[in-house]
């Protein structure tokens, strides 16, 4: 890959400075297509004004008007706006966490700016900024080339044809300002190159590039429903279709028995509204949307929403051992020339004559400005011990680069001192294949095979390094062509990061094996793998993954979780052997090579330091710290909203089966009405942020990363959690209506059991979120969690629950008859006695849980 030029030295200069770049991006805008997909207040305000809840409740307010209540019909207006006002704080908050997450997943570019190379956010280039375009990156603008090096790119997004197309920079044409066609010296904004770098001069930014030109061709297409919508979707219309059957059939019986049409349409808007699941959506979008917003605080982006379902399944994690689970800091600890070895150390007084000639190819088959952390290693020993001598390089021209292969481990660059003279050919790569290079014998290789051993058991990426002279004109097409000479053996170290034991320690008590994948020799894997604590019974490497069919690879990738030598390639296989063996596989990846792999795993996991654009946009994840320890931490934070929506979707079930079986027993069997729609409005009050925000924000119970996975493919609501919620709200329903009858025959009649019955109902109500809260617990730890949420809503409830039974124009708004102590009491022991009845039952679950059948998914 050639190096992009520096603009200092290619005449081209040094890039706009600041000033120059904040006028021309005044005058042009910024870099990104007009198409904002933000919905502001006014599009929130409407969107909330056509929930079929609120069309109830003006429904329900009109009819009142027509009775000739107005006190009636003004509160429920009062209701439905402030029911907005909750819609549109709530979605507010959402929209800002989606800002944010766009905001963290936008494009970057690296820029020359005033002679300094910075990499800015792609939306702040403008007109004429010089900008480096690189292998397995998106192109941030149009552009023209200034230098290119082997460059191919996919302008399929722009032109519909599959094939890279070169580029080759050059005085631009007119018939070249295209997408298309091949050495054009353009590159587009959108295209991807797949080979080879270069720099480039920004021409057209934003809406008038060729992608913003194309404009409504381009428009995003929506991503299919993940399994947990399309479930939530077919629940909701379950429940949906038979609460509106159940309200028309209601009105028309009460209407034909009664003889009250309009009041028998306000029992059917009633329990329309009691029946109506509006939750469901609400608590699903805030649930992904806030979950994704707290991944990213642990520096984890989710691109896809069903991938933060999918991280409460994974049972493998499949991590690249350099830069993830290493601190991706080499340095080099040790050198063996010859029969000579010398540790290294950061106190090394010198470095002996028989290494330098080692040292110095090793700097001359690395990068002259290198990204990679073992070529940086190289470069600062250099530095350290070579400063002085002849063995630095800094004037020679880099003629020709080989660069790694599947066949062969190695690359080499040749280097030329001066025009007309010999070059010279570095090269590094695996022992094995730097030893094919020389040609070693058999003595030797064996020789060479137990120095490497030794080094790869103190747990360091061995490295070897040979040198060649080439005066032949011509390049050979292998590097494998040249004559080599074998200098020595580096040994690099790169340290656990902090906490990757802990984090492998942490997997293996929540069922979730972790597997090594590295290019390293296996002695160096399994020396890292034993420091992280991974277990495996054998390391399998590239090459005998080269040699074994599909089934064979099955049961090889059974045992193994440690795989050395392994090319970007051989992911996808193991990828697939993975998941045919039953796994739910998350596996990282930063090259472009990996897309593939990144796509097909279950939970793709692209690095957001070091990897490219190809493998961020297949990956569900991105790790923007490239860190092993945070994708662990997605895992916990993955259960915990796994376990929090099942909490807030068994409250959901349990709320409305109370609220429904007070809006129709009374008029099935005759009796009084018990609620009507203002009663039902103020309880969706307090169901919405509970089963929304209260519920979201709780901690994580105790064993959540000590219980095996959810079982692949196993619904989050199942059969006992539909059950569950059913039979909670079931009890409150019986400890309403029972206070209700009692109530009834004492001196306050009707108006007094109502009031009775729906202080039951509303305490009733606060009982099932705790019990909820301590789903896989108990209410009693659960409520000794801190949750300023529930803390909020309890202190608006209760207040409010009191003005209706204290004031009098609202208590008569309500149907409420004045309650004495006595009343009260009573009403607060049957909630109480509802939610005893209710733990004790979760209590059996619990029991009967741990001591039966134990496995992955039992809920």
């Amino acid at each position: 890959m050639t190096k992009p030029i520096d603009p200092a030295m290619s005449g081209s200069g040094p890039g706009l400075s600041s000033a120059e770049a904040l006028e021309r991006l005044r005058l042009d805008g910024p870099n990104e297509l007009p198409q904002d997909q933000r919905r502001h207040l006014p599009r929130i305000a409407w969107d909330a004004v056509r929930e079929p809840m609120l069309q109830l409740l003006l429904g329900a307010g009109v009819i009142y008007l027509l009775l000739g209540n107005l006190a009636e019909a003004l509160i429920l207006l009062g209701f439905a706006l402030l029911n907005v006002g909750m819609v549109v704080v709530q979605e507010t908050r959402t929209e800002n966490a989606l800002a944010a997450l766009r905001d963290l997943a936008s494009p970057r570019a690296l820029v020359w700016r005033g002679g300094q190379r910075l990499r800015l956010p792609a939306r702040e280039l403008v007109r004429g900024d010089l900008i480096s375009v690189n292998e397995g990156e998106r192109v941030p603008a149009d552009a023209l080339l200034l230098e290119a090096g082997a460059m191919q790119v996919d302008e399929a997004l722009l032109t519909g044809e599959s094939v890279p197309v070169r580029k080759r920079a050059g005085a631009a044409s007119t018939a070249q300002a295209i997408p298309g066609g091949d050495d054009s010296p353009y590159v587009w904004a959108g295209s991807l190159i797949v080979g080879g770098s270069g720099t480039a001069r920004v021409t057209a930014t934003g809406p008038r590039s060729a992608i913003g030109r194309i404009g409504k061709s381009l428009a995003t297409v929506e991503a299919a429903p993940a399994p947990l919508q399309l479930q939530m979707r077919r629940l909701v219309w379950v429940f949906a279709t038979a609460g509106i059957g159940a309200s028309i059939v209601l009105a028309i019986v009460y209407g034909l028995l009664h003889g009250q049409w309009l009041q028998a349409v306000l029992a059917g808007i009633t329990l329309a509204m009691a029946a109506l699941p509006e939750e469901f959506p609400l608590v699903l979008t805030i649930f992904l949307v806030l979950g994704a917003w707290r991944l990213s605080q642990r520096h984890v982006l989710a691109r896809r929403s069903a991938a933060i379902e999918a991280l409460g399944t994974a049972t493998l994690l499949c991590a690249d051992k350099t830069g993830t689970m290493t601190q991706n800091r080499m340095s080099v600890a040790a050198l063996k020339a010859g029969e000579q070895r010398l540790a290294m150390g950061e106190t090394a007084p010198a470095l002996p004559e028989a290494f330098h000639e080692l040292v110095e190819f090793s700097i001359l088959a690395s990068q002259a400005d290198p990204f990679d952390p073992m070529e940086q290693a190289f470069h600062r020993l250099g530095q350290r011990f070579l400063a002085d001598t002849a063995h630095l390089h800094a004037g020679w021209e880099l003629a020709r680069h080989y660069p790694l292969q599947a066949g062969l481990l190695a690359m080499s660059q040749a280097w030329r001192a001066s025009p007309g003279g010999p070059y010279v050919i570095a090269a590094k790569g695996a022992p094995e294949a730097v030893a094919d290079l020389c040609h070693m014998g058999a003595p030797a290789l064996e020789a060479l095979r137990l120095d490497v051993a030794r080094m790869a058991d103190e747990g360091l990426r061995v490295l070897a390094i040979a040198k060649g002279v080439h005066a032949a004109p011509g390049w050979p097409e292998s590097q494998h062509d040249f004559d080599y000479t074998f200098l020595g053996l580096t040994g690099l170290a790169d340290p656990l990061r902090p906490g990757v034991s802990e984090a492998v320690a942490a997997c293996r008590s929540a069922g979730i094996d972790v597997a090594m994948i590295t290019g390293d020799h296996p002695a160096t894997a399994l020396a890292i793998a034993r420091q992280a604590g991974i277990a495996s019974a054998s390391v399998l490497t590239g090459q005998e993954i080269a040699m074994l069919d599909e089934p064979a690879l099955r049961q090889r990738v059974a045992q193994a979780r440690v795989f050395a030598r392994i090319m970007p390639e051989q992911k996808l296989r193991l990828v697939q052997a993975f998941a045919a063996n039953g796994e739910i596989v998350a596996m990282t990846g930063d090259g472009v090579n990996d897309a593939p792999s990144l796509k097909a795993a279950h939970i793709g996991v692209a690095m957001g330091g070091r990897g490219t654009d190809v493998a961020r946009e297949a990956a569900s994840l991105v790790l923007l710290d490239d860190d092993f320890t945070s994708l662990v931490a997605a895992i916990r934070l993955g259960r915990r909203i796994d376990g929090n929506l099942r909490k807030a979707f068994a409250y959901i079930l349990a709320v409305h089966v109370p609220i429904v079986g007070m809006s129709l027993i009374p008029v099935l069997l005759g009796w009084p009405s018990l609620l009507g729609p203002i009663h039902v409005v103020f309880l969706e009050l307090i169901i919405d942020p509970a089963s929304s925000i209260v519920f979201e924000a709780e901690p994580e119970d105790d064993g959540v990363m000590s219980r095996p996975p959810r079982l692949p493919g196993a619904s989050l609501f199942n059969l006992a959690l539909l059950l569950r919620g059913l039979g909670q709200g079931v009890v409150v329903l019986a400890m309403a209506l029972l206070i209700f009858l009692a109530g009834a025959g004492g001196p306050g009649g009707e108006a007094t059991a109502r009031a009775m019955a729906f202080v039951t109902l509303v305490l009733g109500n606060l009982g099932l979120v705790l019990t909820n809260k301590g789903l896989d617990s108990s209410a009693v730890r659960a409520l000794l969690k801190p949750n300023q949420a529930l803390g909020i809503v309890v202190a608006i409830t209760l207040p409010s629950l009191i003005a209706t039974l204290a004031v009098p124009w609202l208590r008569h708004l309500f149907g409420f008859g004045p309650l004495g102590a006595r009343q009260i009491v009573l009403a607060m022991a049957a909630a109480a006695g509802s939610f005893a009845v209710n733990e004790l039952v979760a209590w059996v679950l619990r029991r009967f849980r741990r001591g039966g059948i134990s496995g992955r998914g039992l809920s």
